[in-house]
């Protein structure tokens, strides 16, 4: 069991949602705690509430899709924390609907969100968790990350992106012997407020894979099985599994055909959560 009081911490998309869930959680642990977020009223919300747990907490500013701001905020937290131990890259959005609903550079903004973003935060923490062997990369990845799901493909794709980047880069780790920088990827499943609010799978697909009943239920998982127990892969509900498994054991038709019949044509129906600023021109 890893002990977590007196980390530091940097979360992105850290003013709500997982993020912030997260942020209270690592606060009440005694870690010292960064959050990034491009919205300013949320990032000011966030501190006064944060600010109340006690322990050390800095609300800053910052696209992760800029490389430029990543380093510079990336400066700041190390000067205003020392090392950072742990970095969770949680920041993430969703452009749903079908493929060609969208011109290309909507998906591409997608893509950068999820997943290049990802190569400036790690890059920037990274070698100095190496340096010191020590430290603790979060990935959140998504239950889509483990199957394919119609109106998500560009969102699949970065999550399936994120989890195989998580496992190469621990790989990475475990063959230079930096044994005590680790890696983990979170798998949440349909989380029913927040980015994915009305999206839901038939009756049978609710048996199937329930939904969560709020982010806190993520960010248990990320502090107490990621972080504290250094679970290397976190599927949240722990049914994910069993979509793992059946995949594995059925033809990929017959594993489609039960995905149909759970509803899957149809999950982003009644969608209508949406982080809007970015994506002022895709519709809800």
């Amino acid at each position: 069991m890893t002990e977590l009081n007196g980390a530091s911490a940097v979360v992105t998309g850290g003013a709500m949602g997982i993020g912030l869930a997260t942020a209270r959680r690592l606060l009440k642990e005694n870690c010292s705690v960064t959050i990034w977020d491009i919205h300013d009223e949320y990032l000011r919300t966030a501190e006064k509430e944060l600010q109340l747990i006690g322990a050390p907490v800095y609300c800053r500013h910052c696209d992760i899709t800029d490389e430029t701001q990543v380093n510079q905020m990336a400066a700041m937290a190390k000067r205003e924390m020392g090392s950072v131990d742990i970095l969770i890259n949680n920041a993430g959005c969703v452009v749903p609907g079908r493929f060609c609903t969208q011109p290309p550079a909507v998906r591409v903004k997608e893509t950068y969100v999820n997943l290049i973003s990802m190569y400036y935060t790690i890059y920037a923490f990274l070698p100095g968790m190496l340096e010191r062997d020590r430290g603790h990369v979060v990935n959140i990845s998504s239950g889509a990350g483990l199957l394919g799901m119609p109106d998500l493909a560009v969102y699949c794709a970065t999550k399936w992106a994120v989890s195989g980047f998580t496992e190469a880069l621990r790989f990475e780790a475990e063959c230079d012997r930096k044994k005590g920088v680790r890696f983990s990827s979170v798998h949440p499943g349909i989380i029913k407020q927040g980015l994915f609010e009305g999206s839901k799978l038939n009756l049978l697909g609710e048996i199937l894979i329930p939904r969560v009943k709020d982010h806190d239920h993520i960010a248990k998982a990320i502090v107490n099985r990621a972080l504290k127990k250094n679970r290397r892969v976190v599927k949240h509900p722990r049914s994910l599994h069993l979509g793992v498994l059946t995949r594995g054991l059925l033809p990929d038709r017959v594993m489609g055909n039960i995905m149909l019949l759970a509803g899957a044509g149809r999950i982003m129906k009644d969608w209508k959560g949406h982080d809007r600023s970015r994506f002022p021109e895709s519709p809800r």
